[in-house]
Order: C-alpha cells, then sequence, then structure tokens
C-alpha cells in the first residue's frame, strides 16, 4: 500500500471516531434533557404534595412542621406589604 493509501486510511478512521464521538456527544445531551425534565416533574410533585399537605393539616396545634408554618405565614405577610406598597407606587 502506498503513502496515500495510508494516509487516506488514517484519515477515514479518525473521521469515524469522530463521527461516533460527535453521536454519543448528542446522545449524551438528549439524555441529560430527558433526566432534567424526570427531576422537574419530581421536585413539581413534591411541592404540589408539600402545598396539597400543609393547606390540610397546616392549622394542627400540633403540627411537626411548626418552624416552616411560621415560616410561610412570614413570608405571605411580607409579600403582601411589598404587594401593598408596589400598588401604592402605581397609584392603584
Amino acid at each position: 500500500m502506498d503513502i496515500f493509501g495510508k494516509i487516506g486510511d488514517v484519515v477515514s478512521e479518525k473521521g469515524r471516531h469522530a463521527a461516533d464521538k460527535a453521536k454519543d456527544t448528542a446522545e449524551i445531551m438528549s439524555l441529560k434533557s430527558q433526566l432534567r425534565t424526570c427531576e422537574e416533574v419530581i421536585k413539581s410533585n413534591y411541592l404540589e404534595i408539600g402545598r396539597l399537605f400543609y393547606e390540610q393539616y397546616g392549622d394542627a396545634a400540633d403540627a411537626p412542621f411548626e418552624k416552616q408554618r411560621t415560616a410561610i405565614k412570614n413570608a405571605r405577610s411580607g409579600a403582601e406589604q411589598l404587594q401593598a406598597k408596589i400598588d401604592k407606587i402605581k397609584g392603584l
């Protein structure tokens, strides 16, 4: 085999290797995107479970999540005050 044949074989092999790597990278990116979607679904549903639980049991006197319940009430109160200030500035 002459030198040009060997060079052609090497270039061809390197091209296949690069194409395989590009294919693997694209597949990994796709899988990571699907993984992020799954994680978002999990997070969203955990939040929904927490919201529903809070709405149903949030007023229980012996709630094991008293610290979090107080934080939510304080944050809601603060948010209402901030919204009132925004409304006042807007002239509402």
